[in-house]
């Protein structure tokens, strides 16, 4: 499967909208991150540094790709903190973003609406081995559903999203993305798709009924 090509430049018609879960489907993992932060009196930002600095040789990476367990993590993570942040704790940052991981009622109404026009949904989310319940209760949702830790590799990795727009029967140019961070999107605009940012689920619900031009709500 290509991940050079470039994409293809058509007015196709939307068949169908992809979903990241956390922050767009369920509450915002990156909300909990920053009242972690907040709580220990660390920097704002300092979880996604250090995400980013380690890249995918870091502890988040390889949990998001499948390949530690989340017991593992928690002690990789950690040292991956410590250099600059002795109190960080992985366990009490995870326990608090699965508080916030309830669905959001709006977007299951906009995903059953979508489907009753007759076109494809698809969850494309970085997640983690022991989010398997969550996703058997989303799951039933979509089309398909594409997870990080069972692909073995992660947003924004153009093959995964090649992956999701292969089991859904589209070209990435008859899709719509969404997503609330901004690297994973680009790589979706990149291979053609449109893409919509999700700060505010009401927002970002006003921008897809305008691409789709019927009401989700």
């Amino acid at each position: 499967m290509s991940t050079t090509r470039e994409p293809e430049r058509t007015d196709a018609a939307r068949r169908a909208v992809i979903f990241d879960i956390g922050g767009v489907v369920v509450g915002s993992p990156l909300h909990a991150i920053a009242a972690y932060e907040t709580e220990i009196g660390i920097p704002a930002g300092f979880v996604n540094r250090v995400v980013v600095d380690t890249g995918s040789s870091g502890a988040w990476s390889r949990l998001e790709r499948g390949e530690l367990e989340l017991d593992e993590f928690f002690l990789a993570f950690d040292e991956d903190c410590a250099a600059v942040c002795p109190p960080f704790s992985a366990r009490d940052m995870m326990l608090r973003i699965a508080t916030i991981a309830g669905p959001r009622p709006e977007m299951l109404e906009a995903i059953r609406r979508i489907r009753a026009r007759g076109l494809r949904t698809a969850a494309l989310t970085n997640n983690w081995r022991s989010g398997e319940p969550q996703m058997n209760l989303l799951g039933p949702h979509f089309d398909a559903v594409v997870e990080s830790a069972v692909e073995g590799m992660r947003k924004p990795d153009p093959r995964i999203y090649e992956i999701a727009c292969d089991r859904l029967g589209v070209k990435p140019v008859e899709a719509i993305f969404l997503d609330d961070i901004g690297r994973n999107l680009k790589t979706a605009r990149q291979l053609g798709m449109a893409t919509i940012k999700v700060d505010d689920p009401a927002q970002a619900l006003g921008e897809l009924e305008t691409l789709l031009g019927f009401a989700l709500r």
